[in-house]
């Protein structure tokens, strides 16, 4: 294997950057609540979280199977099995967590296996536009976060000085892949982009900007916008000070009135959503 996949192309022959080789693994498999409500419904979404990451930044909240690459090797066979299990459960899409160092493999899955929901690409924007290229057609709804607007904060925290550009560029086509939003009746996602923004403590110009770029973006077109408060403290940030705490209310009111001001729509979690309760347990539901 020489793997170009995502952005960092390391052309590894077994294990790249992001930690997996050839084999699929998955660190959970269940229907989860606590996406954006046109994603997450009343039924859930029915998450397929992978392990390993392309990004992996030091502040991960699924860090354990991000970095320490909890999970377990499962066959094309029974990942799909265990798709029509959640399918069959009511879920309202299959969203598909930390899929880029599995791009490819899922573009071809796809190929091969339809499904009757929508199907979720849920990542860090940090995408090759060839990989994005590979799933047209086979993902419906495109999930990204946008962590940066500041490359120097993109490589001290993820070892990425080159996330603003690919980011945008990723944007670009996944817009392109996907067009405006479209909901069904009960105003589910059906089709479209839902761009996240995770804020970090001490870093609100890098949020700001990040929805300055957004609201460019998103001029003439109809994509969502979901700003994070949820960060949570996990791992050792020894050597980040400015990340060892929660988000403070005035960060937190700073973000918000400026999304009023600039009437982007979308969604805010609500402050209290940073909590180690809200980390999804990995691998016990796929024992």
């Amino acid at each position: 294997m020489s793997c170009k996949v995502c952005p960092r192309r390391c052309a590894a022959r077994s294990r790249g950057f992001c930690g997996v080789g050839e084999k699929l693994l998955v660190g959970r498999i269940a229907p989860h609540f606590w996406e954006e409500p046109v994603i997450s419904g009343s039924k859930g979404s029915g998450t397929v979280f992978f392990s390993g990451c392309s990004l992996r930044c030091v502040f991960c909240q699924n860090r354990v199977i991000s970095h320490e690459l909890e999970g377990k090797d499962i066959s094309q066979e029974e990942l799909d099995a265990r798709i029509w299990q959640l399918i069959e459960g009511g879920v309202h899409n299959i969203n598909f967590v930390t899929p880029t160092q599995y791009a490819l493999f899922l573009a071809q899955f796809l190929q091969t296996h339809r499904y009757p929901v929508p199907i979720v690409y849920n990542c860090s924007g940090y995408e090759s536009e060839e990989s994005l290229e590979a799933l047209r057609g086979k993902v419906q709804i495109f999930l990204p976060d946008f962590k940066y607007s500041d490359n120097t904060l993109a490589a001290i925290y993820s070892a990425a000085p080159d996330y603003v550009d690919i980011a945008r560029r990723a944007l670009e086509k996944m817009y392109e892949l996907v067009g405006d939003v479209q909901t069904d009746e009960s105003g589910l996602m059906q089709k479209g982009v839902l761009v996240r923004h995770l804020m970090l403590p001490n870093h609100l110009e890098n949020t700001l900007g990040v929805i300055d770029i957004f609201d460019s973006f998103a001029a003439h077109k109809k994509v969502l916008f979901s700003l994070m408060s949820q960060y949570t403290p996990v791992g050792d940030l020894a050597a980040y000070p400015a990340l060892q705490r929660t988000l403070t209310q005035e960060e937190y009111d700073k973000a918000l009135n400026y999304l009023e001001l600039l009437g982007i729509d979308g969604f805010c979690q609500q402050l209290n959503s940073a909590a180690t309760k809200y980390i999804p347990p990995f691998s016990a539901s796929l024992e």
